[in-house]
């Protein structure tokens, strides 16, 4: 089963928070009381979030975290790959060079080909759409306007 880490969901979950206050300067534990995480978790994930330029962190007494810019400029790939580093569906899909047999393998270009496919879907989906209550879909479905929105 492909997922993404629990701190890339919860990654996600910060954002929306922060994107749901976006003139707000909240502190790590003013975010994991909104989102429902401990505090040290919180903080481990801003520390990415941050080198991604994701989130703007101000120090001080009323210091905290904002997003870096709007929710409707930051997609779920960006999120994605501050977290987990490159969007990759296989080793070889990403790097060359990393298999055994890849001089042998017919199905490389069809993993990159399923991995540019993921990455456009998680790059049509902002945080700003994440606030939005989701649309009922058919099951397996990805409906054009949330790729296109």
């Amino acid at each position: 089963m492909l997922r993404v880490t629990k701190l890339t969901d919860y990654a996600t979950v910060v954002l929306t928070a922060l994107a749901a206050r976006p003139d707000t300067v909240l502190s790590a534990p003013e975010l994991a009381e909104q989102a429902g995480l401990e505090v040290p978790t919180v903080a481990k994930v801003l520390k990415p979030l941050a080198a991604a330029r994701l989130v703007e962190g101000f120090r001080g007494a009323n210091g905290g975290y904002r997003l870096a810019r709007p929710a409707a400029e930051i997609t779920l790939v960006e999120v994605v790959e501050a977290m987990e580093g490159p969007l990759a569906m296989t080793e070889c899909s990403i790097h060359e060079g990393q298999c055994g047999i890849e001089h042998s393998c017919g199905v490389r270009a069809n993993w990159r080909r399923i991995n540019d496919v993921v990455a456009e879907a998680l790059a049509g989906i902002t945080l700003a759409q994440m606030l939005q209550p989701p649309a009922r879909l058919p099951r397996g479905r990805i409906p054009a306007q949330l790729a296109q929105a």
